[in-house]
C-alpha cells in the first residue's frame, strides 16, 4: 500500500479524560517506565531505572530546546476591560533566526496564532509595561494574514529591553490545550527538561521531562554518551490528523540546529544511536535525508515531507550522509548545520539512524503515534503499537501525554 493511503483511523484508541495527566509527579525521575527490549517483551519499570536499561556504549541524543513565553494577552482599546486578544507565538519572521529575534531592541515580527481575532479587524493593541524599572508601551499589529496565521509585527519605544525580556516577563508558558486548564506557575519549571537552554519551542520535548541530574549522571556512569541537538518543536505537534489518509495531511515544518561535532560522529560511530523524544527522532532522521539531498545536488534548507518515499532518492549509507553535510560545512565555513524540516514518518518509513526512542504516550490519530508505528512496525517480530498501548491502558497507574508516564522501545 502506498504510504499517503494510509487511513489515519487506523490510528485512533480510546482515552479516558481521567487517564491525562494534568500535572507531572512530583519526583520526575519516578514515572512509569513502559519497556519493550529488543526480543520484543513489554515490562514495567521506573524511569529511574533507564540507565540500566540502556544498551551498553550506546549513544543517548536529547533535544535541548526550551519552550518560551509564547502566550502574549492584549487588551483592545484603552479600558481595562476591552475585548482579550491572545498572540501566540509560534515561529520568527524579521529577523528570522532565533537567537537574533529574541535579541531584537525596538521591534520584531512573527507567525503567530490570534485568538478572538474577529474583534481585531485594525489597529494597534497596546500593553503598558514595567520591566527592571524600565516603563515603556508594547505595541502589536497585524501585518498579514494566511490561512490560520497572521504575521504580527511587535514594537517597543525602549532599547534597553530585548524582545527575550519581554516574553520572560509578560509572556505565559503554552501548556498543551489538551490539558483543559490554565497555566499555572509551576509550570515555568514542570514544562521544561532540566537539560533546556535554547529558546525557541512552543512545547517541549516531552520525553525529557522525565530526566533529573540523577538519572543524567547515572547514565554518565555506565559509559553511555550523552549528546544534544536542537528542534524548535512548533505549535504543530498538537495539530491531529483531520484528513482521512495522511497522503491529505499538511505536516508542519519545524527548526533543527545540529552542531558539526555530532554530525561527525554520526558519520564515524558504532554505537547504537537512542533518541529521548520524537523531536530527537525527527531530527537525526532529518539529518540523514538532508544529508542525502545535499549529496545529490538539491536543495537542503527545507526537507519536504514526502522526500524519504521519493523513488529517486538516492538511500546512501548514513556515513556518507553525514560527510555530505560536513562538506557543506566546510563550505559555508558554518560549525553548525541549521535547516527546517517536515518530514513524515509513518508505517513503511526505514528508520536509518535511530535504533532505540525514549517517548511518552502520545494523543490518538496524531503524527506522533505514526511515527512510532512506524520503529515498532520495523521489526514485525515485536508488538505493534496498539498492543503495547492496550497494556498500558490496561494498567490503571499509567499516565498519558505530555505529563504522563514514559516508553523505552528498543
Amino acid at each position: 500500500m502506498n504510504i499517503r493511503d494510509i487511513r489515519i483511523e487506523n490510528f485512533d484508541y480510546p482515552l479516558p479524560d481521567e487517564r491525562i495527566a494534568r500535572h507531572p509527579l512530583a519526583q520526575r525521575d519516578r514515572c512509569l517506565l513502559l519497556f519493550k527490549d529488543s526480543d520484543g517483551a513489554l515490562s514495567t519499570r521506573s524511569f529511574h531505572e533507564l540507565p540500566g536499561l540502556l544498551p551498553a556504549g550506546s549513544m543517548l541524543v536529547y533535544n535541548n530546546t526550551r519552550v518560551i513565553n509564547a502566550r502574549l494577552r492584549f487588551r483592545k482599546g484603552e479600558a481595562a476591560d476591552g475585548a482579550l486578544i491572545e498572540i501566540f507565538c509560534l515561529e520568527p519572521v524579521e529577523p528570522a533566526d532565533y537567537a537574533c529575534n529574541f535579541a531584537s531592541v525596538s521591534g520584531c515580527s512573527w507567525t503567530c496564532f490570534v485568538g478572538n481575532s474577529k474583534r481585531w479587524k485594525s489597529g494597534e493593541l497596546l500593553m503598558p509595561l514595567s520591566i527592571d524599572g524600565h516603563d515603556f508601551t508594547l505595541r502589536a499589529t497585524r501585518v498579514s494574514r494566511e490561512g490560520n496565521t497572521s504575521v504580527v509585527r511587535f514594537d517597543w519605544d525602549d532599547r534597553e529591553i530585548t524582545f527575550s525580556r519581554i516574553i520572560s516577563a509578560v509572556g505565559e508558558i503554552p501548556i498543551p490545550p489538551y490539558l483543559n486548564r490554565g497555566t499555572e506557575e509551576s509550570d515555568s519549571t514542570d514544562y521544561q527538561t532540566v537539560f533546556s537552554h535554547i529558546d525557541g519551542s512552543v512545547a517541549a520535548p516531552t520525553a525529557g521531562l522525565h530526566f533529573t541530574p540523577e538519572v543524567l549522571e547515572a547514565i554518565d556512569a555506565v559509559g553511555i554518551a550523552r549528546r544534544e541537538l536542537t528542534l524548535h518543536v512548533g505549535a504543530g505537534t498538537f495539530q491531529p490528523v483531520k484528513s482521512d489518509t495522511i497522503g491529505e495531511h499538511d505536516m508542519h515544518s519545524e527548526f533543527i540546529a545540529v552542531d558539526r561535532s555530532l554530525i561527525g560522529e554520526l558519520a564515524a560511530t558504532e554505537r547504537r544511536i537512542i533518541a529521548v523524544g520524537t523531536t530527537s527522532v525527527r531530527t537525526l532522521e532529518s539529518l540523514y535525508h538532508l544529508g542525502c539531498r545535499l549529496a545529490a545536488g538539491l536543495p537542503a534548507d527545507v526537507l519536504p515531507q514526502w522526500y524519504p518515499y521519493d523513488p529517486s532518492h538516492p538511500d546512501l549509507p548514513v556515513a556518507e550522509a553525514m560527510r555530505a553535510i560536513l562538506s557543506h560545512l566546510d563550505t559555508t565555513g558554518e560549525n553548525t548545520f541549521v535547516a527546517s524540516t517536515r518530514l513524515m514518518i509513518a508505517p513503511g518509513y526505514c528508520y536509518r539512524v535511530v535504533k532505540g526512542m525514549v517517548t511518552n504516550f502520545h494523543q490518538p490519530k496524531s503524527t506522533l503515534l505514526l511515527l512510532v508505528s512506524a520503529f515498532l512496525a520495523s521489526d514485525p517480530a515485536n508488538p505493534d503499537w496498539r498492543a503495547i498501548y492496550d497494556y498500558a491502558l490496561a494498567d490503571s497507574r499509567y499516565r498519558f501525554l505530555s505529563y504522563g508516564d514514559a516508553c523505552l522501545f528498543l
